[in-house]
């Protein structure tokens, strides 16, 4: 097996663990979206620290798609190929907000919480609905840098033919629509169903990079540019 499959079922696969571990650390962090979280939350203190591992694990994947594919994509457009790892690290950083320090911050406030036996509880709750503002807001201008991130690496697999260009076009569309959904969402942050797309199609890819790969031409090609 050479290096090039190699690559792409190393990004297929971490396509993979972005999904499920975006789906399990919903479950795991269930909690936080409970009407009474200021006490559920420090109830389910050990689930919310495996949701926040789980969201760690999306971060590190997410930053690794661009590193690990960089040295392919380089041989298209090396200046693009770069933006896309700059914008997946500034989209990692929104993830880690959302899905890191918010948690944390609500699981420590939420033991401050049952331990002062509420003597005041306006305070806890004002505290509360900040950081769950911090988090929701976080998730709405996620959509940006990702957005951005999936428009920068489907134009350069459809210059590069890497993957059949139906598969490419696909995911511009769905770039496209996320950026649409992150402005959308400014008003309200309800509107979500734009962003299926782009999530079916990340799906699609990873399996059709774990099996097929990358078009062999395609790679003799990008490798002859850069002799």
């Amino acid at each position: 097996m050479d290096s090039t499959r190699k690559t792409a079922i190393i990004v297929g696969v971490l396509f993979i663990i972005v999904m499920v571990s975006t789906l399990m650390s919903g479950v795991f962090l269930g909690s936080i979206n409970d009407p009474d979280y200021l006490t559920a939350v420090s109830a389910n203190e050990s689930q919310v620290l495996i949701g926040v591992l789980l969201m760690l694990a999306l971060v590190a994947s997410v930053v690794a798609i661009p590193i690990v594919m960089f040295p392919i994509l380089k041989k298209h457009s090396e200046s693009l190929a770069l933006g896309y790892v700059g914008v997946r690290i500034f989209e990692g950083f929104f993830d880690v907000v959302i899905y890191g320090i918010a948690p944390l911050l609500l699981l420590t406030l939420s033991q401050e919480f049952v331990k002062a036996g509420a003597p005041d509880a306006s305070y806890y709750q004002t505290s509360g609905a900040l950081l769950l503002a911090v988090k929701d807001w976080s998730h709405v201008l996620e959509n940006f840098p990702y957005g951005l991130g999936a428009l920068i690496f489907n134009y350069l697999l459809y210059k590069s033919k890497l993957i059949p260009r139906w598969l490419s076009v696909w995911g511009l569309i769905g770039a496209t629509l996320m950026l649409v959904t992150g402005l959308l969402r400014m008003f309200d942050p309800s509107l979500v169903y734009l962003a299926l797309p782009i999530l079916l199609y990340e799906m699609v890819l990873a399996v059709w990079l774990i099996v097929k790969g990358f078009n062999p031409s395609a790679i003799v090609s990008g490798s002859a540019k850069t002799r």
